[in-house]
């Protein structure tokens, strides 16, 4: 089983949410955890489109690669999500993915009509982004758009990364403190479902 899935969300390979993002994946490697990588431009992930038809079993009809994602998720004991900042929220990658997630929203509240706010987390979660700007409110929305993606995966969100100022696909370079931060975040992450193994 894997330990650990880790969603780069940058449409840019090899960018700063990309290095970050690869740094906690080694750090959470050393700490012997099992990490399962995916980026999602790379696969075929259709948005939702309103079907309904997960009303009836909380299965999405639409079938591509998210189901395969979204299952290796559902049998991991972490996750962490990378997305750069884009008009003040994830990436459209990311955000195709989040959407389709809402038949697991319609499984655990409509169908098994589980309480509000009365679930324990199955999953421990990070997320990692970055914005080109300095606002002060710059990672607000995303934040809540994050918690209420985590609410259906299970997660509780354990650490967030959230770096300003930076835009260039090398800037991260300049702030090798971030990337030591990531690699400890992840190295931590690693530590810590290790424990409740």
């Amino acid at each position: 089983m894997t330990d650990i899935v880790a969603l780069y969300g940058s449409p840019r390979r090899g960018g700063n949410t990309a290095s970050l993002l690869q740094k906690a994946v080694e750090g959470a490697k050393t700490s012997g955890a099992q990490v399962q990588e995916f980026v999602l431009r790379d696969y075929k992930i259709s948005p939702c489109l309103e079907i309904y038809s997960c009303c009836q079993d909380g299965e999405c009809s639409i079938k591509d690669d998210y189901q395969m994602i979204r299952d290796k998720i559902l049998q991991s004991k972490a996750l962490i999500l990378a997305s750069p900042i884009f008009f003040y929220t994830v990436s459209a990658h990311t955000k195709m993915f989040m959407d389709r997630c809402q038949s697991l929203w319609v499984k655990k509240y409509l169908l098994d009509q589980t309480p509000f706010n009365q679930w324990t987390p199955k999953r421990q979660a990070m997320f990692i982004s970055v914005g080109a700007t300095q606002g002060k409110r710059l990672f607000e929305g995303t934040l809540l758009t994050v918690k209420y993606f985590l609410d259906v995966l299970d997660a509780s969100l354990w650490k967030s990364l959230l770096y300003r100022g930076l835009d260039k696909a090398t800037d991260i370079h300049s702030y090798p403190e971030y990337l030591s931060e990531a690699f400890e975040a992840g190295r931590d992450l690693g530590r810590l479902i290790e424990e409740v193994k």
